[in-house]
């Protein structure tokens, strides 16, 4: 799927699914406890903290999922095209940071 196709795909689950779009406040703080959510779980996994029993059952492919799913919501809702956007960003990194990550001693 690219991500066009899952912008429109989400568009059509909300629009029939989820009958409309959150406001776009409530997407933010959506997006901030999935991202917690990320968090936990990576804290636990490759982190020193211990998982506790509720958190066993947690995917972290699940959880990432649930951040796109939010972040793809909001960029439908504001009108931003996501490919548009991630190939302008690409373009900004490559540029800003062409030699920068690469004379990076602690990168070696």
């Amino acid at each position: 799927m690219t991500i066009e196709e899952a912008q429109q795909t989400v568009d059509v689950w909300i629009k029939t699914t989820g009958v409309r779009y959150f406001n776009e406040l409530t997407n933010m703080a959506m997006l901030t406890e999935e991202v917690g959510e990320v968090a936990r779980i990576i804290a636990r996994q490759y982190g020193e903290q211990s998982f506790k029993e509720s958190d066993k059952n947690k995917v972290l492919a699940d959880e990432l999922a649930d951040v796109l799913f939010v972040v793809i919501c909001l960029a439908n809702q504001t009108g931003i095209d996501l490919t548009d956007a991630l190939n302008r960003n690409l373009a900004k990194k490559t540029q800003r940071d062409a030699t920068r990550h690469k004379n990076n001693e602690k990168l070696k």
